[in-house]
C-alpha cells in the first residue's frame, strides 16, 4: 500500500504546471479520513490551491479513485461526475449561447460597444460603472440600439433590471451578485447567463445555476479591478476547461495579442479582452487580429 507521504509527493511531482506560491498560512483541515482524500488535500495545498479549491479537490480525487479502483498520481480530476456534477443538457438551464463565442470585448460604454459590434466583434459586454439608475438604463438601451443590425451578441454586465427591460441578449453576473440578482426573473425573460469564476470551488458554485456560459480567471495578472485571488495562469486554465467542458467557457484577465496562443491551447471558445482593445492604437484592426487568432485556433 503506497505511503501517505509517498501520494502527496508523487502528485506535486506529476502537475508542476497547476502550482502556484503556496499560502503557509491555510491550515490543513480535514473532512475525512480517507487516504487518498488527505494526501491529494494536501498535496493541492502546497501546490497552492486556496483551501475550498483543495478541499473540492481532494473530494474529486477520491470519488475518481474509488470509480477507477486505483490512485494514480498523474491523473489531475476532470471528470465532472467526481465533483458531483450533473450532467448535460439540463431542464433548468439558462438559455443557450453558442458554445464558441470567438472574441469577447468588455467595453465601457455604449459608444464603445457601436464601434465594436460595428467592427465585427462577435461578443461584446457593456461594463458601465454607475450609481445613478437614470444612467444605467440610458447606457443600457444605447448598447442594445447600438448592437442591432450587427451580428454581435450583446452582456450586459450586473446591472440585470436594465438589461431585460431593454431587451439585451445576456447578462454577466459575478459571484457576489448571486444572491443579489433575480435569477428567475432573468431566466423568465430568456436572457443567457454568464458568471465569473476563480477557481474550483467557484465553478462549481456557478455549475449549480446551469449558467449559459462561464468565465474563468484571472489568467494573467490585471490592473484593472483588484482581485481576491491570484493569476491562475494557463496550466489551471487547462484544467479548469477540461472539467467544465460542456458548459461555453470564456477565458478572461491580462489577456493580449502576446498571450492568446497560450490562451486558446486550453480549448476555451472565448476569450474576453479588455485593456487589449480599449487602449489599443487601433482597435478596430486588432480586434480583427485578435478575431483571427481565435478563429484559426478553435
Amino acid at each position: 500500500m503506497i505511503t501517505h507521504n509517498l501520494m502527496v509527493n508523487a502528485i506535486i511531482a506529476a502537475h508542476p504546471g497547476l502550482a502556484l506560491t503556496a499560502d503557509t498560512t491555510q491550515p490543513e483541515v480535514f473532512h475525512s479520513d480517507a487516504p487518498v482524500y488527505r494526501a491529494a488535500k494536501q498535496a493541492c495545498l502546497a501546490l497552492g490551491f486556496i483551501e475550498p479549491d483543495a478541499e473540492c479537490l481532494a473530494n474529486a480525487w477520491q470519488a475518481m479513485t474509488e470509480r477507477t479502483g486505483h490512485f494514480n498520481a498523474s491523473a489531475w480530476p476532470d471528470d465532472p461526475a467526481d465533483f458531483g456534477m450533473r450532467p448535460w443538457p439540463r431542464q433548468d438551464a439558462f438559455a443557450a449561447c453558442p458554445h464558441k463565442l470567438g472574441l469577447y470585448a468588455v467595453l465601457p460604454d455604449a459608444a464603445w460597444v457601436a464601434r465594436m459590434a460595428r467592427a465585427g466583434v462577435p461578443t461584446v459586454q457593456l461594463r458601465f460603472k454607475s450609481d445613478d439608475t437614470r444612467a444605467i438604463e440610458r447606457e443600457v438601451s444605447a448598447a442594445v440600439q447600438a448592437v442591432q443590425g450587427t451580428d454581435a451578441l450583446l452582456f450586459i454586465n450586473d446591472h440585470w433590471q436594465a438589461a431585460i427591460a431593454a431587451g439585451a441578449y445576456g447578462v454577466h453576473l459575478g459571484q457576489e451578485d448571486l444572491e443579489l440578482a433575480d435569477l428567475q426573473a432573468i431566466r423568465a425573460a430568456g436572457l443567457r447567463l454568464g458568471l465569473s469564476s476563480h477557481g474550483y470551488a467557484e465553478m462549481l458554485r456557478a455549475d449549480r445555476f446551469s449558467p449559459s456560459y462561464l468565465a474563468m480567471g484571472a489568467v494573467f495578472p490585471t490592473t484593472l479591478k483588484r482581485m481576491v485571488t491570484a493569476p491562475q495562469g494557463t496550466g489551471r486554465l487547462s484544467a479548469y476547461a477540461r472539467l467544465m467542458r460542456d458548459c461555453p467557457l470564456v477565458a478572461i484577465g491580462g489577456i493580449d495579442h502576446s498571450t492568446l496562443p497560450d490562451v486558446l491551447v486550453s480549448g476555451v471558445g472565448s476569450v474576453a479582452v479588455v485593456r487589449a482593445l480599449v487602449a489599443a492604437e487601433q482597435p478596430e484592426a486588432m480586434a480583427a487580429s485578435l478575431q483571427a487568432a481565435i478563429n484559426a485556433a478553435v
